[in-house]
């Protein structure tokens, strides 16, 4: 039910949603119960794994990793909830509008719900970018100012990777493109911040 709260939201009349085919009301409950089941372990795998491998570890590297790790994760669930309680609704309310008197909305459950996991999955990729332009930059691969003198070459490709994230979908990604403007200057700056004088 939490996951079809933001359809019913957009779209107060519709009150169910249909299946096609005798198996897929009880396959997509147990992909969604999969996908609950990985993220909610998520956290205790990453303990178990990261305490296999500390003993080996140095105390710098131990820290480097600690950061990594926390906005790696940190910046990933950021992007999973502004798409889920800010973008979806949005988009999910845009398409609905076309429904007429004589065009009426039957969405099925498997095709929402893998809607739903998409955009969800691709804002939270994209919102790793910040943290890769960082990385990028400590260790060497690119310069800030080439972050900054080279936005002619840089935004084309964010304005395509949004259209691979949201797998085709032209109104997904240029929801996506607008944030990713945003998290692009936004490394910029965190760049700045990084690398300025004490």
């Amino acid at each position: 039910r939490f996951f079809l709260s933001p359809l019913f939201a957009a779209q107060p009349a519709l009150k169910t949603l249909i299946y096609t085919n005798l198996t897929e009301a009880f396959t997509t409950y147990i992909k969604v119960a999969l996908l609950v089941g990985i993220i909610c372990s998520y956290p205790v795998l990453l303990f178990q794994a990261w305490m296999f491998v500390a003993p080996g570890l140095l105390a710098h590297e131990k820290k480097l990793i600690n950061r990594v790790l926390f906005w790696a994760t940190a910046l990933f669930g950021g992007g999973v909830l502004f798409a889920f309680f800010v973008v979806l609704p949005r988009m999910l309310i845009f398409f609905l509008g076309f429904s007429t008197a004589e065009l009426e909305p039957l969405p099925r459950l498997s095709g929402y719900l893998t809607f739903v996991a998409r955009t969800c999955l691709a804002f939270g990729l994209a919102f790793e970018i910040p943290f890769l332009m960082v990385m990028a930059t400590r260790t060497g691969l690119v310069s800030g100012q080439e972050f900054q003198l080279k936005r002619k070459y840089y935004y084309p490709a964010i304005l395509l990777l949004s259209f691979l994230l949201a797998a085709g979908d032209f109104m997904a990604a240029g929801l996506l493109a607008i944030p990713l403007f945003g998290l692009y200057e936004a490394g910029i700056l965190i760049i700045k911040i990084f690398s300025s004088p004490a």
